[in-house]
């Protein structure tokens, strides 16, 4: 959402106003200290071991309670997060109108990814502009009856990545200094990090339908790679959930070629991501942010709402099957041809210009209204 906040507070057609849930504290004050975003209203909603149904009353409450007081033109939600189906149901219930930015991503299975497919299919009919990142998912809407006011305009995602990535160039930021910031090991930053020639993997996962067996098996994965490729380092940033940290710790942290830090800030996240050989993760942002910076990913899920990665070849799914994983990773480490290929590939997500096209939707109905 950064991008389009700060298309709209350079539009002289609007008041804009940042609203954060901050359902999850710590990784949200990160990524608003990189864009050096203060929001104007912090809900401060999160609370240790919150449920998911608890959370989402306690957002449409707080939410509602926001709208009736400030009384906002328009509300922009982005993805499929709890805050996303809370915040445009109290949004509803206030006669504010609702803009999905990232609208129409679809896996068709409510059990994967949950319960993000849930929120999402659950937002669209509340909402009145539709924000579509691809041509596929202008066509799930369509497909769903939800045909007005439906746009393509790429997505936000690869705004955000090029804003950093010009940031990072500009700042020339260092390995040691990376290092340094994400409590990379000293060993490995000196032999994966400032090395230029180095092949090391970077891995992230989270999604809930992995817990237990399935994270298991991607660690084990990651035993099987490390124990066959003796020079490949493995870089691990661990969720803050619990049912994640707990079997990669107990898998992982033994092995001397992985690096297990706490969650990167997304400066430092995008640095190495443009610095790794390829990546394994399960994140739909990951899957959009990657081919940007010619990097291959392999998809730790059975399916896909982001499916144009998959049409396109920047990303394979190999779910958690330890086999496909295995296999997969193997054809890039060994087969430099491939590798190169899949590197060059054109991102199907967007060209960075996704936020002027929402504000330029966005501007022309309201305004028009108001003439």
């Amino acid at each position: 959402m950064a991008p389009v906040y700060f298309a709209f507070k350079k539009s002289k057609s609007f008041d804009t106003t940042f609203l954060a849930t901050a359902q999850h504290r710590q990784m949200l004050d990160q990524t608003l200290n990189t864009f050096g975003i203060q929001p104007e209203h912090d809900l401060d909603m999160m609370q240790p071991g919150q449920s998911l149904s608890s959370l989402t009353s306690r957002v449409i409450e707080s939410v509602t309670q926001w709208c009736e007081r400030f009384k906002p033109d328009a509300m922009l939600v982005q993805g499929d997060t709890t805050t996303v189906l809370a915040a445009s149901i109290a949004a509803f219930y206030c006669r504010v109108p609702i803009g999905h930015v990232e609208a129409g991503l679809r896996t068709g299975n409510m059990e994967s990814p949950f319960p993000e497919e849930m929120n999402r299919r659950l937002t669209s009919p509340l909402a009145r502009w539709h924000f579509c990142p691809t041509e596929l998912s202008r066509h799930n809407l369509l497909a769903e009856k939800i045909d007005r006011n439906v746009h393509i305009t790429g997505n936000t995602v690869v705004d955000a990545l090029l804003w950093i990535r010009e940031k990072l160039n500009q700042q020339c930021l260092s390995a040691d200094e990376v290092a340094r910031r994400t409590g990379v090991p000293d060993h490995f930053r000196d032999a994966y990090l400032r090395p230029t020639n180095r092949r090391w993997i970077l891995v992230t996962g989270h999604r809930r339908e992995s817990f237990g067996d399935g994270f298991e098996r991607i660690c084990h994965s990651i035993n099987r790679l490390t124990s066959e490729f003796k020079d490949v380092g493995v870089l691990y940033p661990v969720h803050l959930n619990p049912q994640v940290r707990a079997p990669v710790n107990r898998i992982l942290a033994d092995n001397p070629q992985v690096a297990l830090v706490e969650p990167a800030g997304y400066q430092e996240f995008v640095w190495l991501m443009d610095r790794c050989h390829f990546i394994l993760s399960d994140s739909g942002g990951v899957q959009e942010e990657a081919p940007s910076l010619g990097k291959p990913v392999l998809v730790l899920r059975d399916r896909t709402e982001r499916p144009e990665g998959i049409q396109a070849g920047t990303c394979r799914l190999v779910g958690t099957d330890p086999e496909k994983i295995l296999a997969e990773a193997c054809l890039l480490l060994n087969d430099s041809g491939e590798y190169r290929q899949r590197s060059q590939l054109a991102n199907p997500y967007g060209d960075g210009t996704a936020a002027e096209r929402i504000l330029s939707i966005v501007e022309s109905e309201l305004m028009g209204s108001k003439t």
